[in-house]
């Protein structure tokens, strides 16, 4: 396959990598690293080692399990190049993608499963799409009277990796609509801007409906009469709770600063022990006054990101149920029961017993 053979050394890689290499987005670690856990995880499961596919790229497989950890375009490049040359498996997208379920996707997937609607729950997961680690830029789009589309958009023009990214993001969507909807879902038909593969078959067999290579656009459309569809995990503070974190964590710029990524993963990391400014500040070796700055030039405050950090660690608690409230509260960083509760209904708009009642 074109793909494999250009990420695995191919001349012509060199001279792509030097174009994207001077943008600078392409080094800016902004995207939670869903892809490259889903590739390990695959590894694992084929008794396949994967130390290697991280070597140059400055990650290792041991910092995927960070949840806190954000992985720039180059770096992802480069694990999934390795893992294409690895494997030698044409279509590795697919198999990445189709095993992706809205758990994969944490605070989004459970804003989607909450949604009312199946069109709602698009929405949701296309607005926020940044969160769920995607390689790709998508949009909502009207194809015709009785058709929409989930379409996609490279952010950069990489040609070689184009039909690993799109096969992952498509085959991971069908899942998830197949995971809301019921094995009865058919989308309408899959076009893809890249030349029909060797391995076309693979498409058929998972998509189940017309196939168009060489389109106009990347993008799956379906009948518009899924969007009315109503989910039966449907809870509207839940959904509303869920879409308020997906909103504060995600970046308005479309770039997470380096400084924002590194103060999130501290106070994850610490948040039992309720850490300051300062405390922070010193663990990243710099002054206060320094990473104050720092943080107001991307248009961020120290409390906010704390905030936001304690409520989604608080509404993950919740949710998984075998926590007491006051417990939580210990967890991030709240000797006081009464205080917690206080905050987080500060934060939520609901207090804690009532967030775990309708996480039931």
């Amino acid at each position: 396959m074109k793909s494999v053979a250009a990420l695995s050394g191919h001349p012509n890689d060199d001279a792509t990598t030097a174009l994207l290499s001077a943008d600078p987005r392409f080094t800016s670690a902004q995207t939670p690293p869903n892809v490259l856990v889903h590739l390990s995880q695959l590894a694992l499961a084929r008794g396949l080692r994967s130390e290697s596919w991280f070597a140059g790229s400055g990650l290792t497989r041991e910092q995927l399990n960070d949840p806190s950890l954000r992985v720039s375009y180059r770096q992802a490049r480069s694990v999934i190049a390795r893992a294409l040359h690895a494997t030698g498996e044409a279509g590795l997208g697919l198999s990445v993608g189709r095993v992706e379920t809205l758990g994969s996707f944490g605070l989004l997937g459970l804003a989607m499963m909450t949604s009312a609607t199946f069109g709602e729950a698009m929405k949701v997961g296309i607005d926020h799409h940044r969160v769920s680690g995607s390689l790709l830029d998508v949009s909502f789009e009207e194809v015709g009277p009785r058709e929409v589309a989930l379409a996609a958009w490279p952010r950069f023009n990489d040609a070689p990796l184009l039909p690993f990214l799109c096969e992952e993001l498509f085959s991971s969507s069908l899942a998830i609509a197949r995971e809301l909807l019921g094995r009865q879902f058919r989308p309408s038909r899959l076009e893809l801007t890249y030349a029909r593969p060797a391995h076309v078959e693979a498409y058929a067999d998972y998509f189940q409906c017309e196939l168009v290579f060489g389109a106009r656009y990347n993008r799956i459309v379906l009948d518009v009469s899924w969007l009315a569809h109503p989910l039966p995990t449907h809870n509207p503070l839940t959904a509303k709770q869920a879409l308020a974190l997906c909103n504060q964590q995600g970046d308005p710029d479309g770039a997470q600063q380096e400084i924002v990524a590194s103060v999130e993963r501290l106070l994850r990391s610490r948040l039992s022990q309720q850490p300051r400014l300062p405390d922070v500040a010193r663990l990243l070796n710099m002054s206060e006054r320094s990473l104050r700055r720092r943080l107001a030039e991307g248009g961020r405050i120290f409390r906010e990101i704390h905030d936001r950090v304690r409520a989604e660690r608080a509404l993950e608690l919740l949710h998984g149920g075998t926590l007491s409230v006051a417990e939580i509260g210990m967890e991030i960083g709240f000797s006081d029961p009464r205080e917690f509760r206080r905050a987080f209904k500060r934060w939520t708009g609901m207090p804690p017993r009532s967030a775990r009642q309708h996480a039931a």
